[in-house]
Parts: C-alpha cells; structure tokens; sequence
C-alpha cells in the first residue's frame, strides 16, 4: 500500500468489510458480468504480476469464487471464470463499492472530474 494514501485506504477498508484483498476484490470486479477473463487480461488490467496473480486466484478458488477453465481455442491458455457464489459477491460488493466511491467524489464539481478525467488519461499515456 502507498503511504499516506488516503484514497487508498479508503478504498481497501471498505473492502475488508467484505473480507476481500484490494487484489481479491480487483479480479471479481474484472469477471464481473463477463464469460471469464485470460490471466494475462486480469494481469494487464490491475497491474499484478504474474506470480502475485497466481496466488490471488489460488485464494479466491479456495474460497469457492471463481474456477479455472481451459480455453477451448487454445488448451494452453487458462480462463478465470467467476462460479455462482462468485458472481453473487460480485453482485453484492461491487455496487456497494462504487456507491461508497461516488459519495467521496459527489464533492467536485462536473469541471473538477473533467479535469481530473483529462489529468489521470494524460498520465496514462505516459506510461
């Protein structure tokens, strides 16, 4: 975690409440209404290593929320699919989520999140 964030922990506090890792919680947000995910997508997405991935979806399995599938196009490739009791975290969390988010931004005005949009996009671009 970045010290001193406070964004940051707000964000991961919440998430604890659920008893999710910010990791944990990033990959269900990412199966999230879809019919699975490649490992290298999830990995691009939310900027986890491959190793640190690993044992993300380990945990998760554990705990029943999602499964590991091979693709049917290519057996080497490995899709992460979210399992029915995962699909029902997802449906749970991720709207409390971002309702808890939201109130933290309803504060700036429609000018400061375009900026703010332009600002985080420009950044982007960098790296």
């Amino acid at each position: 975690m970045p010290p001193n964030n406070r964004l940051w922990l707000c964000y991961e506090s919440h998430l604890r409440g659920f008893r999710l890792t910010t990791p944990q919680s990033n990959v269900i947000f990412i199966l999230g209404n879809t019919q699975g995910v490649t490992f290298k997508d999830i990995g691009q997405q939310t900027l986890i290593t491959k190793g640190t991935l690993t044992g993300v979806v380990d945990r998760l399995e554990e705990k029943g929320l999602l499964k590991r599938v091979a693709s049917e196009d290519d057996r080497r490739r490995t899709i992460v699919v979210l399992t029915a009791k995962g699909e029902k975290v997802f449906e749970d969390v991720f709207p409390k989520h971002i309702k808890h988010l939201k109130a933290r931004f309803d504060c700036l005005s429609k000018a400061e999140l375009k900026e703010a949009e332009a600002i985080l996009k420009k950044i982007k671009y960098l790296f």
